[in-house]
């Protein structure tokens, strides 16, 4: 997400903070590149101007001009206001209501709306401790019951029955009184999508929402739609009192339009956003961080809650105490680590977050991608697990084999021995000299690749 319009936002404030003096004229120049930048993401017009005559009236203020780094000053002005437009902090779900906390979950047909209310109960249950069942109020869709009911069972929610004959209002009053019933904390709404707006659909959710009386309506919105997701964005909260929006397939939305323009024209803030079809794949809007990432600073601070949350804290603990005490780090041990790599949103997502990484050059960064991950997986998994346990078996003729059984060529097993070796070698420093040694490993890694190294 954001890929296009994080490169020419960083590149155009980056140049400007590389002055030592700004005039009104250089950052006009700059404000006009912004612009267009902003335009070609699909961010909304009214977005647009706002958001540029704002950093324009405090750019060429006392703030930035008087600046001993005015540069800084300026990254500091757009980055406070990109965020200020999508909401300034995270919103979260406001639960505090006498159990069930009723979620009702709007939406658009084919906007994700059925994946997104599993990876919400997902979500609640593993993060905040709560027992979550959901239903379907979706008498219009054939799958739709099924679809949410195997979803269910996938992230551990419980599950209230529904038939397309039913009325969705006398659904939704059964499923309050079954979450009661198993004394759940939250119960989450599934309701019925339509391709387009319509006052069939109006009325019937007004309905529901007036009968349940929910603490918390989302509405979800694919982030593809660009403006088209603001514009039904904003038609669902005049209709309804919604409380915030989830936007979904935003792993495919390299230009990030919606997520700028949704709250400022709904008035309604984004609390999730949804990248990919594992359950896991929704993570919680933070205003600030989008922004650092928009202009490539990148987020470390969602990196560091992916690998909380997204990483086996067990598989880890075992490794790290197998190296400390001496033993090889072996192939299995190497399938480990890309597998996590890949629950954690893949290298793409990994990157997206690193500092600095959307000034890269595109060539460099097309080559970073998760079919190579795979096809690494794919190798290990072609060999036996004598070779995975005894790397050092592999010669030739089995090198071969392992290539045919995993549909790669011989070069590309031998390419990811040689990576295995060097990941063994750093863990076997590691073993050695603890954290110090590894850190000395790495800073002369550092150095190889032209960088200055850690301090010693």
């Amino acid at each position: 997400m954001f890929e296009s319009l994080s490169q020419r936002l960083s590149a155009t404030v980056q140049r400007l903070a590389g002055r030592g003096r700004l005039t009104e004229e250089n950052i006009r120049e700059s404000l006009r590149e912004v612009r267009i930048a902003l335009l070609e993401a699909d961010v909304a017009l009214p977005v647009v101007q706002g958001l540029i005559e704002r950093i324009k009236a405090r750019a060429i203020g006392q703030e930035v001009m008087k600046s001993l780094t005015p540069g800084q000053a300026l990254i500091k002005v757009v980055r406070d206001e990109l965020t200020a437009v999508m909401g300034t902090a995270n919103s979260d779900l406001d639960l505090s209501a006498t159990p069930p906390a009723i979620v009702l979950v709007a939406g658009l047909q084919g906007a994700g709306k059925t994946t997104t209310v599993a990876k919400l109960a997902r979500h609640l249950s593993e993060r905040k401790k709560k027992k979550v069942i959901v239903v379907s109020c979706d008498v219009y869709r054939p799958a739709a019951i099924e679809q949410l009911q195997t979803l269910a069972q996938q992230v551990g929610a419980g599950f209230v029955p529904s038939a397309p004959g039913e009325e969705p209002v006398a659904i939704a009053r059964r499923a309050v009184d079954a979450a009661k019933r198993e004394v759940a904390d939250v119960l989450i709404v599934d309701t019925a999508g339509r391709l387009h707006v319509d006052a069939q659909m109006m009325d019937e959710i007004k309905t529901l929402h007036t009968a349940l009386r929910p603490v918390e309506t989302l509405f979800v919105v694919d982030s593809m739609t660009g403006q088209d997701a603001a514009n039904t964005a904003k038609a669902f909260s005049e209709a309804l009192p919604l409380t915030g929006v989830i936007l979904t397939k935003t792993d495919g939305d390299a230009r990030g339009g919606a997520a700028l323009s949704v709250r400022y024209v709904t008035g309604r803030p984004i609390k999730f956003l949804g990248a990919g079809e594992k359950p896991d794949a929704l993570e919680p809007f933070h205003p600030d961080r989008v922004a650092t990432r928009i202009l490539g600073m990148g987020d470390v601070l969602s990196l560091i809650e992916d690998v909380q949350h997204k990483t086996d804290a067990d598989k880890a603990a075992r490794l790290a105490a197998k190296v400390a005490k001496g033993k090889k780090f072996d192939m299995n041990d190497m399938r480990d680590q890309l597998e996590q790599m890949l629950n954690m949103g893949g290298l793409a997502g990994l990157m997206e977050k690193l500092p600095g990484v959307s000034s890269l050059p595109e060539n460099v960064k097309s080559k970073v991608n998760d079919k190579e991950v795979k096809r690494m997986i794919a190798i290990i998994s072609s060999m036996t697990k004598k070779e995975r346990r005894h790397p050092d078996l592999l010669n030739g003729s089995r090198r071969a084999r392992v290539a045919r059984g995993s549909g790669t060529q011989p070069a590309e097993v031998n390419r990811l021995l040689k990576q295995y070796t060097q990941m063994e070698k750093m863990m076997s420093k590691f073993a050695r000299g603890g954290m110090k040694g590894l850190m000395r490993q790495m800073s002369g890694a550092m150095k190889g690749m032209g960088g200055r190294g850690f301090p010693g």
